[in-house]
């Protein structure tokens, strides 16, 4: 297949509106490992080629859990995605991360079970490397963003990522932020990973939509849509000018992480 894009964005809670792009065009892909999320839809932004995909589906129907990651993967780097940036809505774990403000995610905590990891299941052994699990070059150019765009951000943050599709218990959110995690969430697991064993560069957007329950307040689908309603432009915004600010060449070690993991 024709290389359709570069840049890939994964459109999570909240986050559906493919509108920022021109020249669309919407493509059905099927992968090895079955259908993605929903049909990818690819267009412009300035000079570059984008496809943004639905993780959720068509209406939000597909919860965290069911989540099709490895076809979602593996289609992006069907039509040439090298990077990929990932809005998310989060919740808070700390007093300073507050709603409305945006996380560039440097680290997570893997909470999930059940859920497939890797392309590697038979045949060859993969040790993907993510001791530093999301592309420094993609943060580097999204914290400089967020500093141009004067928006209350913060640089470093570890990310509880829950199975779902429930929400912690209090006990669960405490222990939680005992762990020294800032942001939680459902679906950066195994997102992220699989993206660095197709050697894409990746980096999250972590919007943080509300405390979750250690502050005492039961979380609900009404707190995060309400906030994510009110940041939609912030987000589009430091999405288009992350991705004019992203060189052509990438010289990351994202683009060789294969080279010492296969056995």
């Amino acid at each position: 297949m024709n290389a359709n894009a570069e840049i890939g964005i994964i459109g999570g809670t909240g986050v559906y509106n493919p509108n920022l792009l021109k020249d669309i065009q919407k493509i059905k892909i099927t992968t090895p490992y079955g259908n993605p999320s929903d049909t990818i839809i690819t267009g412009t932004l300035g000079k570059r080629k984008i496809a943004f995909l639905n993780r959720h589906g068509p209406g939000h129907k597909i919860p965290p859990h069911m989540v099709n990651y490895r076809a979602n993967i593996h289609a992006l780097k069907q039509l040439g995605v090298t990077r990929i940036l990932a809005p998310t809505a989060v919740g808070s774990l700390v007093e300073e991360y507050k709603p409305g403000n945006i996380v560039i995610l440097d680290q997570f905590i893997d909470k999930t079970h059940g859920r497939t990891s890797t392309y590697y299941e038979k045949g060859q052994v993969c040790h993907i490397s993510v001791a530093d699990p999301f592309c420094e070059h993609l943060r580097t150019h999204l914290i400089e963003t967020a500093r141009e765009l004067n928006y209350c951000h913060h640089e470093k943050g570890t990310q509880v990522c829950i199975n779902g599709p429930r929400f912690s218990t209090r006990a669960e959110s405490q222990m939680f932020k005992s762990w020294g995690a800032h942001t939680i969430n459902m679906t950066l697991v195994p997102e992220c990973v699989l993206a660095r064993e197709k050697e894409i560069c990746y980096a999250p957007i972590a919007m943080v939509t509300d405390y979750d329950c250690w502050k005492e307040h039961n979380v609900t689908i009404e707190d995060i849509i309400k906030t994510m309603k009110q940041n939609e432009e912030k987000v589009k915004t430091l999405l288009i000018k992350t991705i004019e600010s992203i060189p052509k060449e990438r010289t990351c070690t994202c683009k060789n992480a294969l080279k010492s993991a296969l056995i």
